[in-house]
């Protein structure tokens, strides 16, 4: 058998009131790639922080090759061989490649001042193991996303990491990123080098993970062998219930035209035309820079309409602000749930009344006591789980952020709902919840249109699918005729075919 390189056991770590890790515990084996999986929330990102020494654990053992250690800092996990790359990358944008790859690195002995000539002898090699051409001249800010990434792999690889942690290292890359991504996680293992893998896309575990640990309210549940288990199990050891993931969207009749766009166009967009009805669920399908968000951006008065029309309930509209789109019964989940919907500083409670401080307000104060109670309301339909309405809201884990996203626009009651890919980075258990609300708005008789990356999610609960290629609708298929196949054909052909 495959000798330990890594020991964990016992780990209990809290964040005032909130215990994220109980007893948890995780072993990892020389040249393995070892998924750690679980539900938002689950500890798997604090469990990952608390092994880089990033996060120091309330309680636990640590054994490294079976000999006690311990790891109360970043440096004591570095002079361990152990390195982590976060799901929000830690780059200094402004720095050169190169020195971001120096900083910090007990590896790289230049002295107080480094030279650009040393820094390229150092840095190259694991440049070019990651597969990664730039200069280190060049500044970080100026990569792309699977550019940084692969820098952030080649630091860690300087570094001399015998262990890399990666957390959710493919949710803001495309395809071919992935491939390759892929492609240096089997060459590193090929070198001994262990990966510990966080993810909830199956589909990644089962191509990759020699094994799969599987945390759920702070605690190990269990680890299996990948080849020896399955989806379901790991799903049932996730969420500890079983859950419906096959099906397709509620056979609703379809009601009135709600929303009537024809041939608008702006900075992105080029003479869209659609049709959205009440108790639909409208998919908007496209490759990252097709004009999918940038359609919720129009529609919500973020962007300019340079021409064309939009009829909203048989009248004509032209939104001029977001206050303006609220106001006539217009809501938009944005993609980015951190940084362009909510306020991290803030409580759970403050974020989900943003809409709708108006109506918690009365002669200029706000009365708390209705928010709680308001939230309450909309906390049991979204599955919201939080120690308190006051939790600040960046201690929550990414699954129940965007459920007070949403409680946000429940709160208000929109007519139109505009959730740009509302599942990104949130585990089974989260998307299931967000897939039965968008069932019930649209069995109330909201019209929703639902931006997602994954091709199956859309065919799940959607029922009509708008396809967008350069800004362009090249297609529109109904639930029944739609295929993955079909859609990837329009999102990547140019000629249209709607």
């Amino acid at each position: 058998m495959t000798e330990s390189l890594l020991q964990v056991s016992g780990v209990d770590k809290h964040f005032g009131g909130v215990t994220a890790l109980r007893g948890a515990s995780l072993e990892v084996r020389t040249g393995e790639v070892h998924a750690l999986m679980g539900e938002n929330g689950a500890g798997k990102s604090t469990l990952a922080r608390i092994v880089a020494g990033i996060v120091r654990a309330d309680a636990g053992s640590f054994r490294a090759n079976g000999a006690p250690v311990t790891i109360a800092t970043p440096l004591d996990a570095q002079r361990l061989g152990i390195g982590i790359i976060h799901q929000e990358l830690d780059l200094f944008p402004n720095l050169s490649a190169g020195e971001n790859m120096v900083i910090g690195n007990l590896c790289f002995r230049e002295g107080q001042w480094a030279r650009f000539r040393q820094m390229e002898a150092f840095c190259r090699p694991f440049l070019d193991r990651v597969g990664l051409t730039c200069g280190v001249r060049e500044p970080a800010c100026t990569l792309s996303i699977g550019q940084r990434q692969l820098l952030a792999i080649a630091r860690a690889l300087s570094m001399n990491a015998r262990l890399l942690l990666m957390d959710e290292p493919t949710s803001a890359l495309f395809d071919d990123a992935v491939e390759r991504l892929f492609g240096l996680i089997h060459g590193l293992r090929g070198r001994g080098v262990s990966i510990v893998y966080v993810s909830h896309k199956m589909d990644e575990i089962f191509r990759i993970a020699d094994r799969v640990t599987v945390l759920r309210d702070g605690q190990t549940v269990g680890t299996r062998d990948a080849g020896s288990t399955d989806p379901g199990e790991l799903i049932r050891m996730m969420v500890g219930r079983e859950l419906n993931l096959e099906g397709g969207p509620s056979e609703i009749p379809r009601g009135d035209a709600v929303l009537e766009v024809d041939a608008v166009s702006t900075a992105r967009l080029r003479n869209v035309s659609f049709t959205l009805h009440r108790a639909e669920v409208l998919g908007i399908a496209g490759l990252v820079g097709a004009g999918r968000s940038e359609l919720g951006a129009a529609l919500f008065g973020l962007d300019r309409i340079r021409s064309g029309t939009i009829r909203l309930r048989g009248e004509t509209f032209a939104p001029r602000s977001a206050r303006d789109a609220m106001r006539r019964g217009i809501g938009l989940v944005p993609e980015d749930r951190r940084t362009e919907g909510l306020m991290m500083s803030m409580s759970v409670r403050e974020n989900a009344s943003l809409a709708t401080l108006g109506l918690a307000q009365r002669l200029g104060f706000l009365r708390t006591a209705r928010e709680r109670t308001d939230l309450a309301t909309v906390s049991r339909q979204v599955a919201l789980h939080c120690p308190s309405p006051e939790t600040c809201v960046s201690h929550l884990s990414g699954g129940n952020q965007q459920k007070v996203l949403l409680a946000r626009w429940l709160l208000l009651h929109p007519d139109i709902l505009f959730l740009d890919d509302p599942t990104r980075g949130i585990d089974v258990g989260a998307k299931q919840d967000i897939y039965r609300m968008v069932e019930e708005l649209s069995a109330a008789g909201k019209a929703v249109m639902l931006v997602s990356s994954e091709l199956p999610e859309l065919l799940r609960c959607c029922h009509r699918i708008l396809v967008l290629r350069e800004g362009r609708v090249t297609a529109i298929y109904h639930a029944t005729e739609a295929t993955q196949e079909k859609i990837m054909a329009a999102a990547t052909l140019a000629e249209a075919h709607a």
